[in-house]
């Protein structure tokens, strides 16, 4: 008896001293124990029938049974009895209940202690692995810090003490190297299980680094004074973040700078000196594609397309077109990201040469159609109230053109055989109308009364505050004649797409 109680108070010790290290609930200790006995008495006695074990808390000491279950109908013969084979064994068997078998625990052999000890390791490993996914599921868009461990086929694998994250090649940034032993931080993107148990996904590119680095940084943001609407990144070039402050007092953008840039610098230091755009946020989406496109001075913004996705066309100064494209088109990229926008972004000269372009089509067409027009062949019996005879009398006397008519006198027409004063009157009075009408038409489009003149000389001059309603009409009107060369793309025309458009 004294044995036995050493041995009950030496297990109790284990159990807790294991359980706490492991930081396994002592309850699933206990369980995996039983699982391993069972399993090891299953072994030693070579038993087919399902077995399992308990273990006496008070006293320290194992018991083993295999059981069959009672069941109306058998479709495993080896763990199953029917109503009839079980009240052999006890009178009062029902559906549901288990019938036991003592089976010995003494005297385990090692191959069945062997057993007992991968069943165990198995449910500690299943225990461990339970508990760190339970510990990192909810956080996700955490930063974590650790230790760069190992490198396997372009992956950095990340120590975390407990347990092990991964930053994959496709979440590092290109300009960045670590070494072994190097602290690396990084933001909780993903956590998923695997046979050898959960991985953690970690980040270096994502926007919520920035995000939380901004948190961890700035106090304002942090208690949230000031508070971050978007952030966009070209890991390892540039980022832009949107910033707006929900107090007057407070400049959203001096508390992410602070004094003397102190408060960015140290995230530019983090992310390996990436460039920081810090933009406060407008719901004006001019006002603000004019501060998300900075560094660059934006002369006219216009939305075309408002919507989900609205659709800018920003103008700038020649001198401030690739600054505002900016480097392989990222600021502009950044930008239209930043907003959820397509922009498209052209210099003034490109759209004046747009403008003239789609005004010379416009231009040309009515010309072509003028001239259309022209070289239909004037005949007298085209005149109202002019029968066949007269218009034949008219062809004879040499009346076939509308300017030989226009210079014909009263008398003249009076001296055609079937042609009387009041037909003579009326002959004269249309074509006077129709000359007058062709010179209207030549001076409303600018090229005088024999269509000669040079588009240039008599187009009136526009001013900037009429420039974009002109440019609207001349694509618009050009587009409703069907012309496709109205509007001409220029090779410094950037188009630029939200990701969510893409999509």
């Amino acid at each position: 008896m004294a044995q036995a109680r050493k041995t009950e108070i030496n297990l109790g010790e284990i159990l807790k001293q294991v359980a706490g290290e492991k930081d396994v609930d002592l309850t699933r200790w206990i369980g995996a124990l039983e699982d391993a006995m069972a399993s090891a008495a299953k072994k030693q006695h070579r038993i087919k029938e399902p077995v399992r074990a308990s273990l006496d808390t008070a006293t320290g000491q194992f018991t083993a049974y295999k059981y069959k279950t009672v069941v109306e109908e058998v479709e495993d013969p080896v763990a199953e009895w029917t109503i009839e084979e079980a009240r052999d064994h006890k009178e009062d068997a029902q559906v549901g209940d288990e019938i036991h078998f003592p089976v010995s625990t003494d005297g385990l052999g090692r191959i069945a202690a062997q057993s007992a000890k991968q069943v165990l390791y198995q449910r500690i490993r299943e225990a461990e692995r339970e508990n760190i996914y339970n510990e990192f599921i909810d956080r996700v868009g955490e930063v974590l810090n650790g230790t760069v461990k190992r490198f396997e086929r372009g992956d950095i694998i990340v120590d975390l003490g407990r347990t092990e994250a991964i930053v994959p090649r496709s979440e590092q940034a290109r300009h960045e190297r670590y070494s072994q032993g190097e602290r690396i931080r990084g933001v909780i993107i993903e956590i998923h299980t695997q046979p050898k148990g959960p991985q953690i996904v970690i980040s270096r590119t994502d926007p919520r680094l920035l995000v939380k680095l901004f948190e961890m940084e700035v106090p304002e943001i942090y208690d949230g004074t000031v508070q971050i609407k978007n952030a966009v990144r070209a890991p390892g070039e540039r980022a832009k973040v949107a910033v707006v402050s929900r107090e007057r007092d407070v400049d959203p953008v001096g508390a992410c700078v602070g004094m003397k840039g102190s408060r960015v610098q140290s995230i530019i230091r983090e992310l390996r000196g990436e460039k920081i755009d810090i933009i406060e946020y407008s719901d004006d989406m001019v006002t603000f594609a004019q501060s998300a496109l900075a560094p660059a001075k934006i002369t006219r913004v216009s939305v075309t397309h408002p919507g989900e996705y609205p659709h800018l066309d920003v103008i700038v100064e020649d001198d401030q077109l690739s600054l505002a494209i900016g480097k392989r088109g990222q600021n502009v990229r950044l930008a239209a990201e930043l907003l959820g926008a397509k922009i498209d972004i052209k210099s003034e000269t490109d759209v004046k040469d747009e403008v003239a372009d789609a005004l010379a089509n416009m231009l040309q067409m009515a010309m072509a159609a003028d001239s259309e027009e022209e070289e239909k062949p004037f005949d007298p019996i085209d005149i109202p109230g002019i029968g066949d005879k007269t218009a034949e009398k008219l062809r004879q006397a040499g009346y076939t053109d509308l300017d030989t008519l226009a210079q014909a006198d009263l008398e003249a027409l009076e001296a055609v055989e079937t042609v009387g004063t009041k037909t003579a009157e009326s002959i004269l009075e249309w074509t006077a109308e129709q000359v007058r009408s062709r010179e209207e038409t030549a001076a409303t489009l600018g090229i005088g009364g024999e269509l000669g003149l040079d588009a240039e000389q008599t187009a009136p001059a526009m001013d900037d505050s009429d420039f974009m309603a002109a440019i609207s009409k001349a694509f618009q009107e050009s587009e409703e004649e069907g012309s496709e060369e109205a509007v001409v793309a220029q090779e410094d025309t950037v188009e630029v797409q939200s990701p969510s458009e893409e999509s």
